[in-house]
């Protein structure tokens, strides 16, 4: 009878626990909630090609050229066949059919006499050819992606792919006779078509907000600022903590309404204020929820004067997201120092984003820390200006934690825009000393913070008054 009796208990134990497992832990799950995290797509990216471009030109300029150097006229071409159309021009120069060569027997190439350019009339003249940096060949494309195309060397006696090719273990060469397309070891570029215009400003909605109409006064706006912004506190919090400290009565959505108001103000100014940058700069995303979704947030940081110089929110962690963040630096630079330096994480979209600049002709370079630990000299040199970052983003997550996330882009760009004014212009850091990254010095003679806030919101809101007069 005893051990009937155990094994009911034993028995009504595990149910207990099974039902707190189901029912209470996930009831409560969302105090804990955490983003999962995605790694990010693993892939290869090589060095950038060798481009070689065509300009295009006048036949009726180059054939003056050829006289002014020969003393004779350039003479047409004496067709002994009728394989070039009298329609048919270079699509370089425009010289007539006149001066245009069957390349190739009939089989549809021409070679115009007046550029040397080789072509087919019935495709689309490429006026920029991608060379394997290995062995020169032309690169072939092979793929059209959303964003970008791809083209692969496909020269067989291409060094880079020989040397892939005899790395290979013996398994790991029969596996290749069989699934080659498990393996990378042809030269691979990829050439985006991204409609964005680099060194180019984003056009700053300019919202002239009268903070007058706001239903309090000057130093309780100060107030609620400090509460949210510096102290990370929530809205309830800071709502609850006026009224009881303050004896102000305000609900949790005024407090909300003052943030996203400011915010709209000081964004123009924190995004094209004058800062006196160095030459060294790092990126790293971290997570935000926006909508009930875990969203990315893009920071570059200025790793010697600690400026948040980009915070943009995305849903996607892709290339297209770094490019616009590396952008916000370098619109930022008054010119682009030879020796600028980005150190990343290991996502390659910060490589991606390096060629899309390098086809503009806008160069720099990427340096990745990955991991943890130091196994190669790279991560060894640079891994404190990757720490930087970290500790920065463990500063943001501080304060971001008690919202518990936004319920729109709007929200958490303005959440975003108020903690960077708050760390650029007003919070003292101790890597400098105790002074703060941005030295203004209206703000530096006001002795508290709500104060400050204050004359921050004034000088906003005079940028915004001499740019639309």
């Amino acid at each position: 009878m005893v051990n009937i009796y155990v094994e009911i208990i034993t028995n009504l134990i595990n149910l207990i626990q099974f039902l707190f497992s189901v029912v209470i832990v996930k009831k409560f799950s969302y105090k804990y909630d955490k983003p999962v995290r995605k790694e990010y797509r693993k892939l290869k990216v090589d060095s950038l090609p060798l481009i070689e471009k065509f300009q295009p030109l006048d036949y009726n300029k180059l054939l003056n050229d050829y006289f002014v150097t020969h003393g004779k006229h350039l003479k047409p071409v004496k067709h002994r066949s009728k394989n070039v159309p009298d329609s048919v021009c270079c699509p370089r120069c425009n010289a007539p059919h006149t001066y245009i060569y069957d390349n190739n027997g009939g089989k549809g190439q021409f070679l115009c006499k007046v550029c040397k350019t080789a072509f087919f009339p019935n495709r689309k003249f490429k006026s920029v050819i991608f060379k394997c940096p290995h062995c020169g060949k032309t690169l072939e494309k092979v793929k059209e992606r959303k964003d970008f195309d791809v083209y692969k060397c496909k020269n067989d006696s291409c060094s880079f792919y020989l040397n892939n090719l005899n790395s290979l273990s013996d398994s790991e060469r029969q596996d290749f006779e069989v699934n080659r397309h498990k393996f990378k070891l042809r030269y691979i570029y990829r050439a985006f078509n991204i409609n964005f215009l680099p060194l180019k400003k984003d056009q700053d909605i300019l919202h002239s907000i009268d903070i007058s109409k706001i239903q309090a006064k000057g130093h309780l706006l100060g107030l609620v600022l400090t509460y949210y912004v510096n102290y990370g506190l929530s809205t309830r919090k800071t709502a609850a903590l006026l009224k009881d400290v303050h004896g102000v009565n305000i609900s949790h959505q005024t407090v909300l309404n003052y943030a996203n108001s400011v915010s709209l103000l000081v964004k123009p100014f924190v995004d094209n204020y004058n800062y006196q940058l160095s030459d060294s700069f790092c990126g790293d995303e971290t997570y935000i929820k926006v909508n009930g979704k875990w969203n990315y947030i893009f920071f570059m940081f200025d790793a010697v004067k600690k400026i948040i110089l980009s915070y943009r929110v995305s849903p996607n962690r892709d290339t297209l997201s770094a490019i616009k963040a590396i952008n916000d630096v370098l619109v930022k630079l008054k010119s682009i120092p030879a020796n600028l330096k980005i150190i990343t994480d290991g996502n390659p979209i910060y490589l991606l984003a390096q060629h899309f600049f390098a086809g503009h002709n806008i160069n720099f370079d990427i340096t990745q820390v990955i991991g943890l630990s130091n196994n190669d000299p790279v991560s060894k040199e640079y891994r404190p200006l990757k720490q930087i970052i970290e500790r920065f983003n463990r500063t943001f997550k501080g304060n971001y934690k008690p919202t518990t996330g936004f319920s729109s882009d709007a929200g958490s760009v303005a959440f975003v825009t108020l903690f960077v004014a708050y760390f650029n212009f007003l919070r003292p850091h101790s890597a400098l000393e105790k002074r703060v990254p941005v030295i203004i010095p209206e703000l530096e003679k006001y002795p508290n913070m709500p104060a400050k806030w204050l004359k921050l919101i004034e000088l906003s809101q005079s940028y915004i008054l001499s740019q639309v007069s």
